[in-house]
């Protein structure tokens, strides 16, 4: 795919959040030009994660809206999207917090570049309250990490509230990447236990790329009179959020139906924020996604109704649980996957029902999606699904275009990750 030219170029160093990117940020480019897109437009990301669409919208001068669910990935789309911060206080702000944050480890024998220390007394040492403890991953991450960890985001909350995101967003990204004991693959899993590790070092280096990214992003878009917005809320209820006629252009990567748990994967940093300091708080969240893995499906879902008339979906539920019978699968999340399989679907529609009262007659909108084969190896198509599911609903089906493939491990199978192309009329 061609890109189109912007002013910013696609560097790690733009990528102020750890995540891995579902899709790259050229691609967004070229269904801007590929749609049309010129300034004054509006461009949703309905599933905007950490903002990969909302921060080219803004750099190509169009209006940026998203809607997330997840409290620490909607902080750094909304970082991202806020240029209007001086750059050199944000940096003087951070060298200052760091030396006062040395001396306060030295005070207690925690010497932060070196991984030995000695004379600890661990009833100094900061945790979290039990609830919120019992929220993380076993081991991800020691006590040492976990104090200095804390009081960097005590510090930091203290600062002033103009610059206080961006060096949050920079101080989570370093303790995941740099203090924890968190691998990410499929799933979030935990390595072998690391020793202590620096952090402040680290975190002053994002800062200082946070830093110069801004000047950047100020010096290249200096007449950019674009509004930007990330609403925290469920994708399904779209409507709820915006008003009709006020959508152009829609660019986005749902979850897929697998057993990816996204809130593991943030569990971490939500828990140090103090966005979820409990069991109960962490349902809360989880209930505003859209049903995409056996554990986020709940008693009270009511998604698949909407499907219930559509055969191919009913087809492919009854086809995993048929696999499931035949290898003699017991297990409770084995259960679960015909009905979170319907739960998805369900939940999809009812998200391109509330898109259909926002987007402007003409509208265009581009969904990332992929194949997936993780129940039982029962091939779920899920840009064909989506596109039938769509068509259902009055929008008109243009394309499906092969973005890449990836090989599955577990089913052996190659699997189309595609890109479903929609016109909506009204």
């Amino acid at each position: 795919m061609q890109s189109n030219k912007v002013a910013i170029d696609d560097s790690p160093g733009h990528d102020w959040y750890r995540f891995v990117l579902s899709y790259p940020p050229h691609i967004v480019r070229h269904y801007f030009e590929k749609f049309n897109i010129v300034e004054g437009m509006t461009v949703l990301d309905p599933f905007c994660g950490t903002g990969t669409t909302l921060l080219e919208a803004k750099k190509f001068g169009v209006n940026a809206f998203g809607v997330e669910a997840n409290p620490v990935a909607r902080l750094a789309s909304m970082t991202k999207l806020n240029w209007n911060v001086d750059e050199n206080l944000l940096y003087r702000s951070a060298k200052r917090i760091a030396s006062e944050l040395e001396q306060e480890f030295a005070k207690i024998g925690i010497k932060d570049e070196s991984v030995e220390f000695s004379g600890i007394n661990e009833l100094l040492l900061e945790t979290l309250p039990l609830e919120s403890y019992k929220l993380l991953l076993k081991g991800s991450i020691n006590p040492v990490s976990l104090h200095k960890s804390l009081n960097l985001i005590k510090k930091i909350k203290r600062t002033r509230v103009e610059i206080r995101d961006h060096l949050l967003v920079a101080a989570v990204t370093t303790i995941v990447n740099d203090v924890s004991n968190l691998r990410f693959g499929p799933e979030v899993g935990v390595t072998k236990i690391k020793s202590d590790k620096p952090l402040i070092r680290p975190w002053l280096e994002r800062v200082s790329q946070i830093s110069h990214d801004l000047e950047l992003f100020k010096n290249s878009n200096s007449n950019n009179n674009s509004l930007s917005k990330v609403v925290k809320g469920d994708a399904r209820l779209i409507d709820h959020y915006f008003d009709e006629d006020e959508i152009d252009c829609i660019i986005t990567s749902p979850p897929y139906p697998n057993e990816k748990d996204y809130s593991r994967t943030t569990r971490l940093e939500n828990v140090l924020l103090g966005y979820i300091s409990n069991m109960k708080e962490q349902r809360v969240v989880k209930k505003t996604f859209v049903r995409s893995n056996t554990r986020s499906v709940y008693v009270s879902d009511r998604d698949h109704e909407y499907v219930k008339d559509i055969d191919s979906i009913q087809k492919i539920a009854h086809r995993i649980e048929a696999r499931r019978i035949e290898l003699g699968k017991t297990s409770g999340f084995e259960k679960l996957y015909p009905k979170v399989t319907l739960q998805y679907f369900g939940g999809m529609m009812k998200h391109l029902i509330g898109c259909k009262k926002t987007l402007k007659p003409g509208s265009k909108l581009a969904y990332v999606v992929g194949d997936q084969g993780s129940y039982l190896r029962v091939m779920i198509r899920t840009g064909h699904l989506l596109a039938e599911i769509a068509e259902k609903l009055g929008y008109q089906v243009e394309d499906i275009e092969l973005f890449r493939t990836r090989f599955a491990t577990v089913s052996k199978q190659e699997l189309r990750e595609e890109v479903l192309i929609l016109s909506y009329n009204g």
